[in-house]
């Protein structure tokens, strides 16, 4: 099977994509294009999804570079192949043609950002943590600090989850309110003291106050197309041993 690349208008003519699940060589539970190297898929299988994906990219596989997510705000720039080493961050940015920066999700929010015209990229996952304590803002910066300029620069939220299937309770909202009172727009009331959570409209409105040029969501929803999709939260929910990351990519 072929893979399936999802891409926007909007990061043109920078090369990208946010890769489904579709077309890789994992099974079971992992069925698709894993690209996890945390998850208990076979070490050897994942290497191959990735090797795919590398080649789909046009760079070697050693040139796919990533970061050990740990739902920060820090922020890694990369001049050259991290040669394996994955520093502990949540966003990478470059400069360096060649290089393929990449994130791994499987319901928190791929964010891939370019400044066409500076030739200045990055790449982010902002689960809602993340978003909350400034990810988004901080790549920002940190392509800034590169030579791009905040208007130029552009940014499109791949596949996430979506507010209809973001159930969260009430000390997650309190978290928000804590931090501002006007996030409550992003919250919709759900079952008891239940509430259903809006990342990617959280996540648009961290960028856009951050003063880019351009935002946009992809607008599709993770957990609720098993098919394409891998979904931390559905298969919690299916009672699965493990899941599937689905990976997202963008070089100069």
């Amino acid at each position: 099977m072929t893979l399936d690349i999802i891409t926007s208008d909007t990061l043109a003519p920078i090369r990208h994509g946010f890769f489904s699940r579709r077309g890789g060589a994992s099974s079971g539970v992992f069925a698709g294009l894993n690209c996890g190297t945390g998850s208990t898929d076979q070490t050897e299988i994942v290497q191959i999804n990735r090797a795919r994906v590398a080649a789909a990219m046009q760079v070697p596989p050693e040139h796919l570079t990533g970061v050990h997510q740990v739902h920060s705000s820090d922020v890694v720039t990369v001049t050259a192949p991290l040669n394996g080493d994955r520093p502990r961050a949540d966003a990478l940015v470059t400069s360096t043609p060649g290089i393929a920066l990449s994130v791994l999700t499987a319901d928190c929010q791929p964010v891939l950002f370019a400044d066409a015209g500076a030739q200045v990229i990055g790449a982010a996952h902002a689960g809602w943590r993340g978003a909350l304590d400034g990810v988004l803002d901080a790549t920002v910066d940190a392509m800034v600090a590169l030579g791009a300029s905040r208007e130029n620069i552009r940014a499109v939220i791949g596949p996430s989850i979506s507010q209809r299937a973001y159930e969260v309770g009430p000390e997650f909202f309190e978290a928000f309110l804590d931090e501002d009172p006007g996030n409550g727009r992003f919250f919709a009331g759900g079952d008891g003291d239940r509430m259903q959570f809006d990342l990617p409209a959280f996540g648009l409105h961290r960028l856009r106050s951050a003063g880019i040029g351009g935002a946009e969501w992809t607008r599709h929803c993770t957990y609720s197309d098993p098919d394409r999709f891998y979904s931390y939260r559905r298969a919690t929910h299916e009672k699965e041993a493990d899941y599937g990351r689905l990976i997202s990519v963008i070089r100069l």
